[in-house]
């Protein structure tokens, strides 16, 4: 059984999954839309990706938990309502180590930076050790009140790619193909 990663099904145009640098010059649109959640930290967009020798904008984002268990503790918080976030699966095996590595979260309401040990190698292997998400994390989210910021995956691991991924390497929650 492949380990998969999870990314929200979103708004994609043309064959690849972008990072925020190259959506800004392919769909501005797109990147306003996507830079808007940046809003209250702009500062997060230029933090270095040490393992990668890039910056948050250069890369693309996915997880290594299902979206489940986080959006069921959000909506025991009353945060969010009934129905579930569509999203998109690689299999963790299709991404090149040297151009993708894990960041452990850690949530700061403040929004440091994280130290550079924070940012571990990839393999699939690890994702698959990091595929349930913490208790910590749950129960952050069932306990949000209505002043929090709503970041889902503020405690989640991130696995963070340098560079676009192919649309095609991409399936939807019922195993087929992504189309664009």
């Amino acid at each position: 059984m492949p380990t998969l990663l999870y990314k929200a099904a979103g708004d994609i145009r043309g064959d690849d999954i972008l990072p925020l640098n190259q959506l800004r010059e392919r769909y501005p649109d797109l990147y306003e839309r996507h830079a808007e959640k940046y809003a209250d930290r702009p500062q997060a967009l230029s933090r270095p990706i040490p393992l990668l020798d890039c910056t948050w904008t250069d890369v693309v984002f996915l997880s290594p938990v299902h979206p489940a268990p986080i959006f069921d503790a959000l909506r025991e918080s009353g945060r969010i309502g009934p129905g579930s976030l569509p999203y998109w699966t690689i299999d963790a095996d299709l991404l090149d180590p040297r151009q993708t590595c894990i960041l452990l979260k850690r949530h700061d309401p403040l929004f440091r930076p994280q130290p550079a040990e924070d940012y571990i190698p990839y393999s699939a292997e690890t994702v698959a050790t990091l595929s349930t998400p913490s208790a910590k994390a749950l129960d952050r989210l069932r306990t949000l009140n209505t002043t929090e910021p709503l970041l889902p995956w503020a405690d989640i691991p991130h696995v963070l790619h340098r560079g676009p991924i192919p649309v095609s390497l991409f399936r939807d929650a019922h195993g087929r193909a992504v189309r664009t």
